[in-house]
């Protein structure tokens, strides 16, 4: 899989952005691909984040580089850290450190490190690794905690045996790396993910910590399985007792939004949510998600197996598909869709009908004559059901449907 040093060099060379970041690195503190990247390259992918670890001052060598790239460096101050963004690539930019936890699910305490100890703080062997990117280390392989072998085996191995405990989170990361490589957790790591599941390690952590890692998993092409590992684990009760999540309705979600174009991870977790939304209520604001994704997620769990139930029932004019769905987020029409709500309907609703407007406005009534007040509302909202309903057609038809409709509803 990894093949000799002069391979690696030669494929590190074509991950795109590295034929400006290289010769921007020459000359500057020994540097080296970290994490995920250096997975996804050996597996012959090209790199989703390039995340550079730096023996020394990881900002001013993004300034760095920033400078003879032409860019700027984004510094973290409080974490060491900084990004440089082009248009060729971001990257970004973390001195070698070793953490240390003084309590479980805390955010660890960081102080600098040699490379080694940087991987060995990290999460699982498959993202222990590194490779230069300096001088005549470009291209060679650092994988002191076996890496490679775990990859070659499908396995997704913790580095001590305190993992899950320092970092709970780790059991939803665990989940979803074996999820999108397809890999199994080996025999130990899934022990001692049980263990810190059943000692409720979860509950050390924030709410807003459980949301990133959740919401990662549920972004996965593969999410439905991770959901099923969750289940497996016991991860799910561990997160909330009613947590009743059936990865069938997950996967068939995710489906549906793509289908619809909407957010794939909310109506995944609407689908998580669907089987308690009223329990699950206060659960889903603990995890400090945007407004909006919030709102979404927990309408399209109470109203989606509404939608569906009322669309199976029977046919529905436009205009009462606009009444039935106007007013939902489009993850709620994913979720009905996994409920098997009718496709067509659906369908019809999103591409065809939800577009269509009026061409005239309260402004051509009032000019009209029409007095301010809500006859003007209501002539508008009854003229576009007309004209979803193909009753009504073109500007001046619309004109004199809502006038008639206005002078009616002031008697």
């Amino acid at each position: 899989m990894p093949g000799s040093t002069s391979e690696l060099r030669e494929r590190v060379r074509r991950v795109p952005g590295m034929e400006r970041l290289l010769p921007a690195l020459e000359g500057l503190q020994p540097a080296y691909l970290v994490g995920g990247g250096v997975r996804d390259l050996l597996r012959g992918a090209d790199p989703h984040d390039v995340d550079i670890a730096v023996e020394g001052d990881a900002r001013s060598e993004a300034r760095a580089v920033a400078d003879r790239l032409g860019s700027d460096a984004r510094e973290y101050e409080r974490f060491g850290t900084a990004t440089v963004e082009t248009p060729q690539g971001t990257y970004n930019f973390a001195g070698t450190r070793r953490e240390e936890y003084d309590a479980p699910g805390e955010l660890p305490r960081v102080s600098p490190a040699s490379l080694d100890e940087d991987l060995r703080r990290r999460d699982f062997s498959v993202n222990a690794m590194a490779i230069g990117l300096t001088g005549d280390d470009l291209g060679h392989l650092y994988d002191p905690y076996g890496g490679v072998a775990d990859m070659e085996s499908g396995v997704i191995r913790v580095l001590h045996e305190r993992s899950f405990v320092d970092d709970p989170t780790r059991l939803l990361r665990a989940v979803r790396y074996a999820a999108r490589l397809g890999f199994e957790l080996d025999p130990e790591t899934e022990r001692l993910a049980r263990e810190a599941v059943a000692a409720n390690a979860l509950a050390t952590v924030s709410g807003a910590r459980i949301r990133d890692e959740l919401m990662d998993l549920l972004r996965e092409s593969d999410a439905p399985t991770g959901v099923e590992k969750m289940r497996e684990l016991e991860i799910h009760s561990a997160l909330h007792p009613e947590l009743d999540p059936d990865p069938e309705l997950v996967a068939s979600a995710a489906l549906g939004a793509t289908a619809i174009g909407a957010d794939r991870a909310v109506a995944a977790l609407a689908a998580l949510v669907e089987s308690a939304p009223e329990e699950l209520d206060l659960w889903l604001a603990d995890l400090h998600l945007l407004a909006e994704e919030r709102d979404a997620a927990s309408r399209a769990a109470r109203l989606a197996p509404r939608i569906a139930m009322a669309l199976r029932e029977r046919e529905h004019t436009p205009s009462e598909l606009r009444e039935l769905l106007a007013r939902e987020p489009l993850e709620a029409l994913a979720l009905a869709l996994a409920l098997r709500a009718p496709s067509e309907a659906v369908l019809r609703w999103v591409t065809d009908l939800r577009g269509v407007a009026l061409e005239i406005s309260g402004d051509d009534l009032l000019a009209a004559g029409v007095p301010e007040g809500p006859a003007i509302g209501h002539a508008l909202e009854e003229t576009l059901r007309r004209k979803l309903d193909g009753l009504v057609t073109g500007r001046d038809a619309e004109l004199e449907m809502a006038l008639q409709l206005a002078g009616d509803h002031a008697q």
